[in-house]
């Protein structure tokens, strides 16, 4: 089990449950903007939420902005350790830095005593895109070895100033690549891990590479925190870790649905009925799990896991709950009669 870390009122790591994170793409020093997006995203089911802070204007509104907010605040920082001072005077929650790249051992002692003092943790976020030229030429390219090699020396960084309150991203673009650092990082240490897949892209791509690189290896016990990063609003990437944590059996927040993929025995039009279901358990909250099945004959059987569910039929459908019919109902009925039984549970 890895060491656990507190961001803000938020447990990362140490068995605890994972938690969500996002980043705003607003400029940070339009605090009124940025607070609104941050809103949203909490709404949305956001955990921890970080923010991009290229100079002092945007240090200096953290403050603002962390006391108009209800989850914890991230500053994401590159170079300049002074940005990393004022955000903690600024009261931020936690701060995301890669030691190396902010100078002198001075300058990171002084980032490291300033955290520990206010009990705040940083995580070491490595990129791919972002690497040592040392490593680049020492592995010849991106490798896990030297994703993992480049946060194992930033950890030491810190460690060399006596701090440990430490979480590690090691995210690159290539799936595979992005898997293969985090296993091995995983079994080189016991520090919580921050996963996600960096530059994934638009939707449609991205939440396919994220559920492919965070999921498999939330499936094999490896990572605390993550973020689904994608080139869209990012109330979207929080929809997309959500389903990833349900599809990975870690949280569910509202009903899993399930759905036969329809064969040669289907006798009714179940694909507009699956997607009409889908659009109607939107603003369900029940953890329940849904089915639409496409044959009589088997349906109910092969979802009685279901809490409830439907099975169509020529002209007409079933009503089940737990594999047991209820009754049957006319087809243009199923998905009236589907809602009435959720309601009642």
């Amino acid at each position: 089990m890895s060491k656990q870390i507190h961001v803000g009122s938020v447990p990362v790591g140490g068995g605890a449950d994972i938690a969500i994170q996002s980043m705003c793409n607003t400029r940070t020093e339009d605090v009124a903007a940025t607070v609104a997006q941050i809103l949203r995203l909490e709404e949305a089911g956001c955990d921890i939420i970080r923010v991009a802070v290229p100079d002092m204007a945007a240090a200096q509104a953290v403050g603002r902005i962390r006391r108009a907010i209800h989850i914890p605040l991230v500053a994401d920082i590159h170079f300049d350790y002074r940005l990393a001072l004022e955000c903690v005077r600024q009261g931020i929650d936690k701060i995301r830095i890669n030691p190396g790249n902010i100078g002198s051992q001075e300058k990171v002692r002084a980032v490291a005593d300033a955290c520990r003092s206010e009990g705040i943790p940083i995580r070491i976020g490595v990129n791919g895109g972002s690497l040592e030229r040392e490593l680049l030429q020492k592995y010849g390219g991106v490798t896990p070895e030297a994703l993992v090699e480049s946060a194992m020396g930033h950890v030491r960084l810190l460690n060399d100033c006596n701090f440990d309150d430490i979480c590690i991203s090691v995210k690159c673009s290539r799936v595979p690549v992005n898997m293969a650092a985090y296993q091995l990082l995983h079994r080189q240490t016991d520090y919580p891990l921050h996963l996600g897949v960096t530059e994934a892209g638009t939707p449609r791509m991205g939440v396919l590479k994220s559920a492919i690189g965070i999921g498999g290896l939330l499936c094999q016990g490896i990572g605390d925190t993550i973020r689904v990063s994608l080139t869209a609003d990012p109330v979207e990437e929080v929809c997309a870790a959500k389903d990833i944590l349900s599809a990975a059996g870690l949280r569910q927040t509202g009903p899993n649905l399930i759905s036969c993929p329809t064969c040669g025995r289907t006798k009714y039009d179940m694909i507009p009925i699956a997607r009409e279901v889908e659009r109607r358990l939107a603003g369900c909250t029940k953890p329940i799990t849904v089915a639409v099945m496409g044959c009589v004959v088997n349906g109910p059987g092969e979802a009685r896991a279901a809490d409830v569910g439907i099975a169509g039929g020529d002209g007409e459908g079933l009503v089940f709950r737990k594999g047991e019919i209820l009754y049957k109902v006319p087809q243009d009925k199923l998905v009236d009669a589907l809602m009435d039984e959720i309601d009642r549970l």
